[in-house]
C-alpha cells in the first residue's frame, strides 16, 4: 500500500470559500505540505485542524532531499495534502517537482478543485471570455517586463496577468508606455474580500485610480487585446 498526494485548493481570501471535500481531506491526511508555515497554520487553525507541516517553497522546491523525504513517506502509506498560500496549488506556485516524482513512482496524485482568482476575475470582468490567454507573472525586471509586454501586443485575446501587490502601479505604468494609454483593461482587486472591486476603463484611467488611492492588494489584471471577432 502506498499513500496519495492530494492537491487541495484553499480560499484566496475569504475563508468561507473552502469546499467540504477539501476540509475532509485536510482532516484525514497524515501531513500537509505548504509554502509558508505561518500562512498554513493560520488557515488550518481557522478550521480547527492540527497537522504536521512540511514546507516546499520557491527557495527549496528543487532540493532533492526534501522531495525524497516526502516521497518515502508516501511510499510508506502516508497520505499528504499539498496546499499553496492561497488558491489552487501549482498555479504559479511551487510543487511541480514533487508531483512529477510522485507520478513517476506511480503515486496517485488527486487534484481537489476549489477557489481560484482567475475565473472570478474573468467572469466578473464583463469582457468576452470565450477565449483568453493566461500569461501569469511578468518578470520583476523592468527591461524584461517591457519586452514581454511588447510581445503581448500582437495577441488577439483577453490576456490575464498576475503580480505582487507592490508592483501594481509600476505594471500599469509599463502597460501605458508599451501597449498604450487607451488599452481597455479590467482590474479585479481583492477578490472575495469585503473590499472586492472591479475597475474598468483605459490603462491610463486605471493607473490614475491606483496612483491617487495608493492601492496595494491582491489583484488580477485583464488586458482586452481582443479585436472584433
Amino acid at each position: 500500500m502506498i499513500g496519495k498526494l492530494y492537491l487541495v485548493s484553499t480560499p484566496i481570501g475569504n475563508y468561507d470559500d473552502i469546499t467540504i471535500r477539501a476540509l475532509n481531506i485536510l482532516k484525514s491526511v497524515d501531513f500537509v505540505i505548504c509554502e509558508e508555515f505561518k500562512e498554513a497554520r493560520r488557515l488550518l487553525s481557522h478550521y480547527q485542524i492540527t497537522k504536521e507541516l512540511v514546507s516546499i517553497n520557491e527557495h527549496n522546491e528543487n532540493e532533492k532531499d526534501i522531495v525524497n523525504d516526502i516521497l518515502l513517506r508516501l511510499l510508506e502509506n502516508n497520505s499528504a495534502a499539498l496546499i499553496s498560500d492561497c488558491g489552487t496549488p501549482l498555479f504559479s506556485d511551487p510543487g511541480h517537482l514533487l508531483v512529477e516524482v510522485c507520478i513517476s513512482q506511480n503515486i496517485e496524485v488527486i487534484p481537489v478543485p476549489g477557489a481560484s482568482s482567475i475565473l472570478p476575475a474573468l467572469t466578473g470582468s464583463g469582457l468576452d471570455i470565450e477565449k483568453f490567454y493566461y500569461y501569469g507573472w511578468l518578470s520583476p525586471k523592468k527591461d524584461i517586463r517591457k519586452q514581454q509586454l511588447q510581445r503581448l501586443r500582437s495577441l488577439n485575446e483577453v490576456v490575464v496577468i498576475m503580480d505582487t501587490p507592490y508592483r501594481l502601479k509600476s505594471l500599469l505604468e509599463d502597460i501605458v508606455k508599451v501597449i498604450g494609454k487607451n488599452l481597455k483593461v479590467v482590474l479585479a482587486f481583492q477578490l472575495t474580500m469585503n473590499n472586492e472591486k472591479f475597475y474598468r476603463g483605459t490603462a491610463e484611467e486605471i493607473l490614475s485610480i491606483v496612483s491617487q488611492n495608493n492601492m496595494k492588494g491582491e489583484f488580477v489584471l485583464l488586458l482586452n487585446l481582443a479585436r472584433s471577432r
